[in-house]
């Protein structure tokens, strides 16, 4: 167990998340005219987002406060940094395409943090 690593793989999923919900006006009036259900459903999946990395941040930092070396702990690693890399590859498929800077760095930002939690985790 590295704590340090887990420490900074769920603090960068958790700071990335928190980053997610700050611009979420400017994101939907990005997209100009558009229905008021288009609106809301992009301000639920951008917030959901966020609200996603939010949790698998504080997730994987409760486990390894109360216990990092349990069966459970290490299980909640490894289906987080799964998630995480699943996050990153759909990223990379999606929201890498797009111009904007910040959807650019998701697909890195989700494989740093699920690396760090894998290997501080589980090795």
């Amino acid at each position: 167990m590295d704590l340090i690593l887990l420490y900074l793989g769920s603090g960068l999923t958790l700071i990335w998340g928190v980053a997610h919900l700050f611009p979420t006006k400017s994101v939907v009036q990005g997209f100009g005219e558009i229905s008021i259900d288009n609106r809301r459903i992009i301000t639920m999946e951008w917030i959901t987002e966020g609200l996603a990395l939010i949790f698998i941040g504080v997730l994987v930092a409760a486990v390894t406060v109360i216990d990092s070396s349990n069966v459970v702990s290490t299980a909640i690693y490894f289906i987080s940094a799964i998630m995480l890399l699943v996050m990153a590859l759909l990223s990379l498929f999606t929201g890498f395409k797009v111009r904007f800077l910040p959807f650019k760095l998701c697909p890195f930002i989700f494989t740093a943090s699920a690396v760090l939690i894998l290997i501080g985790g589980l090795i």
